[in-house]
């Protein structure tokens, strides 16, 4: 009894140990917080640059406009106010001349709009990138591990995959799936080879169709990859993956996916970004097939997700 009582001690002990060996720690190590952004080197950025032949840029960031539709409960609630001065014509205010100006209040989940995916974002039964548990770093007041402030500027090769024009349509219908075959058939088609480090975004025109024409489809049902193609895309070892849609996986999902789970295909598993909502209208419309892209968000500490507007230059 005495032995048994002892084995068992041991065994609950060990436990954690045993656990935390059931994951398999990133290629950067255990104590990596920033995942595919390991990838960004000088030599990709470089030759990121040299991608800008003719000085034309564009901006990814869709506009965002206050009471837009997103992924409930989020939204954006905007206020415009003058402190202290609400344009008064009078001299009796502290800085001595007659100042007009305007402040705004900005009240928002940052996971509406374009946006960035953080690591912290979305794992898989509590435990998150590198096996990162999500009980030791998610607190209410900001991420203490996996947070977005720790990316570095995204300096790389851009290459977009206009899954619309190779399925010879404007826009790609609510909740139609794109397949690894889709996406191995355009990429062959309009000559696109994906490298290490590459952010890859989606043309589905979805977002062009149907944002403004009809906002309760756009933020109810989406086009997107399937939990297959998630992981073709994550073997290309990208920086990051997008499309310009509110999600990149199919909503609802295909027969057998299931929903959302290409989050935890590239940021729990892979470590890889997701940009969502960008703005891919124009690149699709000038066959703008290799670009580079620069991003630096907003460094907030603790933020799961961040609103930006990364630039592509061609």
């Amino acid at each position: 009894m005495f032995f048994q009582r002892v084995l068992g001690l041991a065994l609950l002990c060990a436990s954690p140990a045993l656990m935390a060996e059931d994951c398999e720690y990133s290629e950067w190590g255990r104590d990596d917080q920033i995942g595919a952004a390991n990838r960004i080197t000088p030599e990709r950025t470089i030759a990121a640059a040299s991608l800008v032949k003719t000085g034309a840029s564009h901006p990814l960031g869709i506009v965002i406009t206050p009471g837009m539709p997103a992924y409930p409960p989020r939204y954006t609630q905007l206020q415009v106010v003058q402190p202290e001065h609400q344009y008064r014509t009078d001299a009796s205010h502290k800085l001595g001349w007659k100042i007009s100006a305007n402040d705004d209040l900005v009240q928002m989940w940052l996971g509406t709009g374009p946006q960035i995916d953080g690591l912290g974002h979305l794992g898989e039964d509590g435990e998150f990138y590198n096996c990162h548990q999500g009980k030791d770093f998610a607190a209410i007041t900001g991420l203490t591990k996996l947070d977005i402030s720790q990316i570095p500027p995204m300096v790389a090769r851009g290459v977009l995959i206009d899954v619309a024009k190779h399925l010879g349509v404007s826009h790609l219908s609510a909740a139609q799936p794109i397949s690894t075959k889709v996406l191995q058939s355009a990429m062959t088609e309009q000559n696109i080879t994906v490298g290490e480090g590459d952010v890859i975004l989606l043309h589905t025109g979805y977002t062009d169709a149907f944002l403004e024409a009809d906002p309760q489809l756009w933020g109810s049902t989406i086009p997107g990859i399937t939990n297959d193609a998630a992981r073709f895309l994550a073997s290309l070892k990208p920086l990051a993956v997008g499309a310009d849609t509110w999600g990149l996986g199919a909503v609802p999902p295909a027969p057998g996916d299931k929903v959302f789970y290409d989050h935890a295909i590239l940021l729990k598993q892979n470590g890889i970004y997701i940009l969502e909502t960008m703005n891919t209208g124009r690149l699709a419309a000038e066959a703008v097939k290799e670009f580079m892209f620069v991003l630096g968000q907003a460094r907030l500490k603790g933020a799961v997700q961040m609103v930006i507007n990364p630039v592509a230059m061609w």
